[in-house]
């Protein structure tokens, strides 16, 4: 979670392993970060969201509609 304009607002981070570092992306910010570990990696972005959104505030907006799927890998 991060404070905009005094109040909390929740983000989504979507992670992925890269080599020996994990990868945290915010979608909604545009923000990304890394660390040795899920936690620092998610850690790190909350940090790098805060820093962004000091600079560049987002607009109101609606959480996202997250899901997945599956695509048939032929090979």
């Amino acid at each position: 979670m991060t404070k905009v304009e005094g109040r909390a607002t929740t983000f989504t981070a979507v992670i992925h392993r890269e080599g020996e570092w994990y990868v945290a992306e915010c979608p909604e910010a545009g923000t990304a970060s890394q660390g040795t570990t899920i936690e620092e990696a998610v850690q790190n972005l909350q940090e790098a969201t805060e820093v962004y959104l000091e600079e560049f505030p987002l607009p109101e907006r609606t959480r996202p509609i997250l899901t997945t799927f599956e695509v048939a890998v032929h090979g």
